[in-house]
């Protein structure tokens, strides 16, 4: 083992090591299952603002994005990230302070638990199909993320893909499992500080090992559309390809998503006080823009160097990013080659991917093991459990999602980035009309909640494998026609059948003075 390798697994055992005791000093305020998923309610708006964009920002961050950008241009890459940036603010604007109140009132601890008593369905079957949901699309989800390690440690040290894939699943639900929602927070929050400076370091490398800034621009000025908004770079003819409307309208979609993002609303429902996500607010659209906008710039400079021939090409299949995803790698060890000192910062620069995947795969283990153990076995089968039989029943789903998601992710040719989007438009059209409506149109109903949940949901399938593949105008991103599709469902379905009683209006307008 040579000694740059090391020093990055120095920084590696440190930083992990640093997670795990989190974990454990976290479990000591853990006491109950309201702890276990929502730590108490008792986040300060730091914490809430950098742990719900650090669950926010996965591996596509470090890995998704950057990729992108080296594979085809800043067109893909930067449409998607505007997308991000415009619905980060508008979820926070319009989300985060009513659906603080609103679940506070109805004391909801989940978004399934939120939207049964907010539409007072005493049947429990808008509680079944959220929870359903909720594991239907986060185990792809989390499995993007232990796939994202796996090529991590895959390409760093030529360890099998797998193995390395299983060890990091191991070491997330260790702390996760042990500390909760604390653990998740509150390690999310250091997870962002370190994805931070993994970013702004690996760039200056970059720009500096490609010549400086003019170097950068002119040499990817010579690939056809790379720099284009309304182009990409076509890797296998060479040539630009043109970048329309609906291809615009497809990447900048992804914004909507937020809307209907368990792991990320439960930050908005733990803070400690509503008055304080102002702030919250302010920090989390800074640092997004921030991070979004230099992982895009990272994947330019990538391709620059390779075009100077100081850094290997990443392209192997002309048609897939899926090795240009291992750009930040690639780059973390060509930083360690230079002295242990630039070992240990190239550690650091590893422990940030492994930040952006550990950060999304706790919050989501937490949300599908709330589903099962609350939603799922205790209020829709009406198996009353115990206090400790709860948190184990808990913690026995989080590890049973974590393997789901390791036998998804066992193909070491997966993309993250590919992952990661159906995820995250099954999420967005599931909940994310339905979270709007709920918050801002009193006149909704528990049909139509049900309603648009399963055709937001199944529309998401029907379009990604039955309409996308037509091509032309149909090739645009399944999230956009499912969520329009709920949303019209839940606003027909709603004034076709009875209204709200009285009692459900008068919370709603309570809530809508508090907020």
């Amino acid at each position: 083992m040579t000694s740059s390798q090391i020093g990055i697994i120095i920084s590696i055992l440190v930083y992990l090591c640093g997670m795990l005791l989190v974990g454990f000093v976290s479990s000591k305020d853990t006491n109950d299952v309201k702890d276990f998923y929502l730590g108490g309610r008792k986040l300060g708006p730091f914490v809430t603002a950098m742990s719900a964009e650090a669950s926010d920002m996965s591996s596509y961050l470090l890995m998704g994005v950057p990729g992108l950008a080296y594979f085809s241009g800043i067109a893909d890459a930067g449409w998607t990230a505007f997308g991000l940036i415009v619905g980060t603010y508008l979820n926070w604007l319009f989300t985060a302070k009513r659906l603080r109140n609103y679940t506070e009132s109805l004391d909801a601890i989940t978004i399934p638990d939120y939207f049964k008593k907010r539409f007072n369905d005493k049947s429990n079957v808008i509680l079944c199909i959220g929870a359903a949901f909720i594991l239907i699309f986060f185990v792809p989800y989390t499995a993007s993320g232990f796939s994202a390690c796996g090529k991590l440690f895959s390409s760093l040290f030529g360890v099998n893909y797998q193995l390395a894939m299983i060890v990091s699943a191991v070491i997330i639900v260790g702390y996760t499992t042990t500390g909760g929602f604390l653990a998740a927070s509150k390690t999310d929050f250091i997870q962002s500080i370190v994805m931070t400076a993994a970013l702004a370091f690996v760039v200056c490398f970059g720009i500096n090992a490609a010549g400086g800034v003019s170097a950068v621009s002119e040499n990817v000025k010579n690939l056809p559309g790379f720099l284009n908004v309304s182009a990409t770079y076509n890797n296998a003819t060479g040539a630009a390809d043109s970048y329309g409307f609906f291809n615009k309208v497809t990447m900048f979609c992804w914004g909507l998503g937020y809307f209907g993002m368990p792991h990320i609303l439960l930050r908005f429902m733990a803070v400690r006080k509503s008055s304080e996500l102002k702030l919250s607010r302010r920090i989390a659209s800074v640092w997004v823009v921030f991070s979004l906008g230099v992982a895009v710039i990272l994947g330019v400079i990538g391709r620059a160097m390779t075009q100077t021939g100081a850094l290997e090409s990443l392209i192997e299949d002309p048609t897939s990013s899926s090795k240009a995803e291992t750009l930040i790698v690639v780059l973390a060890n060509q930083i360690s080659q230079y002295n242990f000192l630039f070992a240990l910062i190239a550690g650091i620069i590893i422990a940030g991917i492994l930040a952006s995947t550990m950060s999304t795969a706790d919050s989501q283990l937490i949300a599908a093991s709330s589903a099962v153990s609350e939603n799922i076995v205790q209020d829709t089968l009406g198996i009353k459990l115990s206090e400790r039989a709860a948190m184990l029943t808990a913690r026995i789903t989080l590890i049973a999602v974590a393997v789901f998601g390791v036998v998804i992710a066992w193909n070491p040719n997966s993309s993250v980035f590919g992952i990661v989007s159906f995820a995250w438009a099954g999420f967005g059209a599931v909940f994310g009309p339905a979270m709007i409506l709920s918050l801002y149109w009193k006149r909704a109903n528990k049909f139509g909640a049900i309603a648009g949940m399963i055709s937001g949901g199944v529309m998401v399938f029907v379009w990604k494998y039955l309409v996308r593949p037509l091509g032309g105008v149909w090739n645009l991103y399944e999230l956009a026609p499912a969520f329009l599709v709920a949303i019209i469902v839940i606003v027909v379905v709603s004034l076709l059948t009875p209204a709200p009683d009285d009692d459900m209006v008068a919370k709603f307008e309570h809530v809508s003075k508090m907020s």
